[in-house]
């Protein structure tokens, strides 16, 4: 049975190719455990959905790093989402791991996240975060040698595929992959519609 040591062998083909791969993972983070059933592939300078579609930055140079590295970034000035890094070294891209279950440690994701049903506990990447504890500080973290890690497991075979979530860049490549009839994949959301600000029409 795959494990932890071949995943960097695994993540370092195409993007496309290594995301479905995680689908039935095991992403550990201490006490508590998420076998995931729900990710996005971000395919970097050919992705306009990509953070690092115009070149690195502080905030993404750990997408242009080896394979098997966590890349953590905060969105809404409130929550973290976590991605794994993927491809040869100098090719920024990276799987979000959008949903899952609890595997392992369920009562201390509960804790983590009170008032949320099990199937909820890490619905959505910045819940699969909160019930793990994954801060931004863990930018950066080898998932093989820890304290994060992901375990590969056997190859998921019922595979759905569709367009990402909330993306206004490339919004129709269907580069979302779950595990189907998951009760824990994420619900689909389209981008929201820009709003206009309100001023008058200047003809121009």
């Amino acid at each position: 049975m795959p494990g932890s040591a071949e995943l960097p062998d695994v993540l370092a083909g195409p993007v496309l190719e290594a995301a479905p791969r995680l689908l039935g993972a095991v992403l550990r983070h201490g006490d508590v455990a998420v076998r995931i059933t729900e990710v996005e592939a971000y395919d970097g300078a050919n992705d306009p959905g990509s953070h690092a579609f115009r070149g690195q930055t502080a905030r993404t140079a750990v997408m242009f790093g080896p394979p098997g590295y966590l890349y953590c970034y905060f969105t809404y000035g409130m929550h973290v989402c976590c991605n794994v890094v993927c491809g040869p070294e100098g090719t920024p891209s990276a799987v979000l791991l959008r949903a899952g279950e609890i595997a392992d440690g369920l009562d201390v994701a509960r804790q983590r996240r009170p008032g949320a049903s099990d199937r909820d506990l890490a619905r959505g990447p910045a819940r699969l975060c909160r019930a793990l504890d994954i801060r931004l500080s863990d930018d950066g973290a080898d998932l093989v040698n820890g304290p994060i890690t992901v375990t590969l497991r056997e190859p998921a075979t019922d595979v759905s595929t569709g367009p990402r979530v909330g993306l206004r860049q490339a919004p129709d490549r269907p580069w979302r992959y779950w595990i189907t009839g998951e009760r824990s994949v994420s619900t689909y959301r389209p981008a929201a519609p820009l709003r206009r600000a309100n001023r008058p029409d200047l003809g121009l």
